[in-house]
């Protein structure tokens, strides 16, 4: 299944290679632009679909991801599982809960991101739950690029687990070659540093 899952990201360019500045602040040579694949209707649902299968077990009550990137993933993750979707938005810097979303007493939330490269956001939203008196029941995501290591307080499943290396830019070896840098994504400030490289 993993193979069949990167084939179709690779299919819709969504896994690039190049110089990129990250969301996160960290330098990588591979990025993965989950919204090229998710553009697609019938693949953000079968993705979706995959995803709620590895997480059923969880019994969710919800399934919330931080805007912008998770917001089409947690959405056709809640549509396979038959709950509620919510997404987190930033707000003074912070992810909060808006537009009018609230998590019940003892709910129980499934965290869902597009892609885990730090797991910041995904901690993030993880505590805006447990604020509210909801449980964390799970972690799910499309694409985890910590190769495994990134541990939360509970369970983690993802569609695709890869090792893409993430470095600081003071021990970058790309930025120690010289290699321009891009900076995709949708963070405040995002945008393509090189037009012959888009995200």
């Amino acid at each position: 299944m993993t193979t069949d899952w990167l084939a179709r990201f690779r299919r819709y360019g969504a896994v690039q290679e190049g110089h990129f500045l990250l969301s996160s602040g960290l330098h990588s040579g591979v990025y993965v632009q989950a919204a090229l694949i998710l553009q697609h209707p019938d693949e953000a649902e079968a993705l979706g679909c995959a995803l709620a299968d590895l997480v059923r077990p969880l019994h969710p009550d919800l399934a919330i991801g931080p805007a912008l990137g998770a917001v089409i993933v947690a959405h056709e993750v809640a549509r396979a599982l038959r709950v509620r979707a919510l997404f987190a938005e930033r707000a003074d810097g912070r992810l909060a809960l808006r537009r009018g979303f609230a998590v019940a007493p003892g709910e129980r939330a499934l965290i869902v991101e597009d892609v885990i490269t730090t797991g910041g956001s995904t901690a993030e939203v993880a505590a805006l739950v447990r604020e509210a008196g909801g449980v964390v029941a799970g972690v799910a995501a499309l694409v985890d690029r910590t190769g495994g290591r990134r541990a939360f307080d509970a369970p983690l499943q993802a569609l695709l687990t890869l090792d893409l290396p993430a470095f600081p830019a003071g021990a970058c070896p790309l930025c120690r070659a010289g290699v321009p840098t891009t900076k995709p994504g949708s963070r405040p400030g995002a945008g393509v540093g090189n037009p012959n490289n888009p995200p």
